[in-house]
């Protein structure tokens, strides 16, 4: 007779039982279940960190920190002259029209126009930065730029308040 499911089983010594805590003194690990006497691994909620290293310092302190962050830094998206020569006939571009024919994600809020490929089109391109040669490219095709306002930041630094001006530094 050959090996079938229904006589399949695992090599001697090969499992073991569940350890079962918390089952009486009898058990052999009963009363403190196995977590010895008080101390950090005997109470509930006992996890380890991510990164604790046993109370040494952790890597990621001890590495030095390097370069600064710009926490106000507005990342501008680029987009290519070959692009508004693919999607775009004569007319105008505007950052509406670049959103609404997906060259430009919804929360973009800065878009820098690049001088990228070639432009045969006459644009009226409206965004709020523009490459140097993507200027001479548009006006050598005969089109115009718009240099647009930059977006009001919502996460910049909080406003002073009126208040502040009114009252005197020192009496």
């Amino acid at each position: 007779m050959g090996t079938t499911l229904h006589t399949l089983a695992p090599n001697p010594g090969a499992t073991k039982k569940k350890k079962r805590v918390g089952r009486g003194r009898g058990t052999g690990r009963g009363k403190t279940s196995t977590r010895g006497m008080k101390g950090w691994g005997a109470r509930a909620g006992n996890g380890i960190r991510k990164g604790f290293e046993g109370g040494q310092m952790p890597l990621q302190m001890r590495l030095p920190k390097r370069g600064f962050n710009n926490i106000f830094r507005v990342e501008a998206y680029p987009v290519n002259l070959s692009s508004l020569e693919k999607h775009f006939s004569d007319g105008e571009v505007t950052v509406d029209e670049l959103r609404r024919k997906g060259i430009v994600p919804r929360k973009v809020k800065v878009i820098k126009i690049l001088g990228d490929g070639g432009l045969t089109k006459k644009l009226s391109v409206s965004a709020h930065r523009f490459s140097k040669t993507a200027i001479a490219k548009i006006e050598a095709a005969g089109g115009s730029i718009t240099v647009l306002e930059k977006p009001k930041a919502e996460d910049a630094a909080p406003a002073q308040s009126d208040n502040a001006e009114a009252t005197p530094a020192s009496e």
